[in-house]
């Protein structure tokens, strides 16, 4: 039954968000329009205009579904109000600053210190509550040696660097038409099952929400793309899949379902940091690395394709580790 109940929640959250989306996109398209990077690829201007800020749909169609779902089959409340308050949380950063960019024509949006000290607190806020009022304490599961070690004092440096890195790589994820979303896709799938088959059903319930939310958003989203999810959607995706694999114990496991997140972020890292050593050199054509693979010629669909099945290689791979 419990699989049944994931189908479900699935189901819903994806009409949740196929009629907030559609809902959206008008009122989106006359004051939310996106900005395009002058030194992106050329096929990406004619873009511009796209309602951006789309991730509303994703965060309200999930939150309804998780809450819902909750209420029906019954979990542990306080595990899931942690998870949205930082799912929500990352999502609002991500509002405040896509408002100055596409609304108020501020391109450079929150200040970095801004963005960053506010994913900073919603981070600690997160790794102090598992700390000192979760059952699992400060213990992390090992998926290869199949046990819990515990982290100490380390644990909560490593849970905020664990919300951080994930958060931002799927932000730097969100480059292309439905890239994002349908990694998320099988990512959060992953984790829904995975979390079923440990018995941790707020992040199981949580993560299947979001699946079928972010699918919800992809009709609208694959290329071409009538709507992007903005800061508002991945800064929550990031945030909210983070804190539910934690919560889940499961957080290494985000470094193989979601190598495609990992990456991805460290394609840029590699980027910048070759640069500067360098003297200007470059390893890849642009980065992230999915504009790479478009500058090298391959299509916008054959890029995401590409990627969501190497990300579905990845989630049959974490699977071994459950």
């Amino acid at each position: 039954m419990n699989y049944i109940s994931i189908g479900i929640i699935i189901l819903a959250a994806f009409i949740a968000s196929v009629i907030i989306t559609k809902a959206e996109i008008p009122v989106l398209r006359r004051k939310a329009g996106q900005n395009i990077r002058e030194e992106g690829p050329e096929s990406h201007f004619s873009k511009a205009g796209t309602p951006s800020m789309g991730g509303i749909s994703i965060i309200i169609g999930a939150c309804a579904a998780a809450l819902i779902a909750a209420t029906v089959y019954g979990t542990d409340i306080s595990e899931l109000l942690i998870i949205l308050f930082v799912f929500i949380g990352f999502g609002l950063i991500g509002f405040f600053d896509d408002y100055l960019k596409v609304i108020k024509k501020n391109n450079l949006g929150l200040k970095a210190y801004q963005k960053f000290g506010l994913q900073i607190i919603i981070s600690v806020a997160l790794a102090v509550f598992l700390a000192n009022y979760s059952d699992g304490s400060t213990n992390v599961y090992i998926p290869v040696a199949d046990t819990y070690l515990d982290f100490g004092i380390w644990y909560i440096p490593f849970i905020v660097f664990a919300v951080l890195a994930m958060t931002n790589a799927v932000n730097l994820t969100d480059g292309l038409d439905g890239l994002a979303s349908g990694v998320t896709v099988f990512v959060s799938l992953f984790f829904s099952v995975a979390g079923i088959s440990y018995g941790i059903f707020s992040g199981a319930y949580f993560c299947a929400a979001v699946c079928g939310a972010c699918l919800g958003f992809l009709v609208f989203n694959r290329n071409p793309a009538k709507i992007f999810m903005g800061d508002t959607g991945s800064l929550a995706l990031g945030g909210g899949v983070a804190a539910a694999a934690i919560v889940m114990k499961l957080e290494l496991l985000l470094l193989i379902a979601g190598l495609v997140y990992v990456i991805e972020a460290l394609s840029v890292v590699i980027q910048v940091g070759y640069f500067k050593i360098s003297g200007g050199k470059r390893i890849f054509k642009m980065a992230p690395i999915h504009h790479h693979f478009e500058k090298c010629g391959y299509s916008e669909r054959k890029v995401v394709a590409g990627f969501w099945i190497f990300t579905i290689i990845c989630c049959a791979a974490a699977f071994a580790f459950i």
